[in-house]
């Protein structure tokens, strides 16, 4: 089966003319789009409902519910941990997603009014457009004292990474000084405005828990090194070079996210 694009309804209103050709106002309902992600989290909840999957059995993996489903793997990947924020299903590491023996109900969970934010893939597919771009820019302008200020975040960074102290929570986080300085050395406002936003993005439950699921933050170091390429680029003035690194750089991260 496929899922299609679905929507959630809210009150709204046309007008419309009555027999008499008088206008009338006439109830709609205004169209609000729902994360694809969202939608494959529903369906799978509403088939353990049904009891397609009983509490304590394992679900088919995510290569074979992404073809039964007609989606990507990594929507599948972002449904099952929707799920699994909802306390429908318990990923055990290693052995599969299980159905709990106690679960919630989703749409309760999903309507709830907390955002759990973006499609991480979505979210790192837009990091790759923009940041590449804001790389292969900087490189053509940057001066000493931006270059200067990009090395010493990513000496922060690894600092923190050896003290343990390096997370994505806060706006003291290393890594994402080492994006803004990136961004700022384009001399272009708006482009340095818009790396904020998608870290914002980052800091949301649904990327958080798909970052713990596959121990992310443990591969911190080898971020750290890609960004020292991507600065060597920087330093030899070098676009091409400086787009390619943050494109492998953010290329290593989806992967990740992939990991079983």
């Amino acid at each position: 089966m496929r899922v299609g694009r679905q929507s959630n309804n809210a009150s709204a209103h046309r007008i419309s003319k009555d027999s008499q050709g008088a206008h009338a106002v006439m109830p709609l309902q205004a169209i609000a789009t729902e994360r694809l992600y969202q939608q494959v989290a529903r369906q799978i909840a509403d088939l353990i409902r049904s009891g397609e999957w009983q509490p304590g059995e394992r679900l088919p993996p995510e290569r074979d519910l992404s073809a039964t489903l007609g989606v990507s793997r990594p929507t599948v990947r972002e449904a099952m941990v929707a799920l699994e924020l909802a306390q429908l299903v318990e990923v055990r590491s290693g052995a599969g997603i299980y159905v709990r023996d106690s679960a919630s109900d989703i749409t309760a969970s999903l309507q709830n009014g907390i955002d759990t934010g973006p499609s991480p893939f979505d979210l790192i597919a837009a990091r790759r457009v923009i940041e590449g771009e804001i790389a292969a820019i900087a490189a053509a302008r940057i001066t000493k004292s931006e270059l200067k200020a990009i090395a010493d975040a990513i000496r922060k960074m690894e600092r923190d990474i050896e003290s343990g102290q390096q997370a994505i929570s806060n706006h003291e986080d290393a890594d994402l000084m080492f994006h803004l300085r990136l961004a700022e050395a384009t001399g272009n406002t708006v482009l340095s405005s818009l790396v904020e936003p998608l870290w914002e993005g980052m800091r949301k439950p649904m990327f958080a828990a798909i970052s713990r699921r596959v121990s992310l933050p443990d591969n911190a170091r080898r971020a750290a090194r890609e960004h020292w390429a991507v600065h060597a680029c920087l330093a030899n003035g070098d676009a091409t070079g400086a787009r390619d690194a943050m494109h492998a750089h953010l290329d290593t991260v989806r992967r990740m996210l992939l990991k079983d």
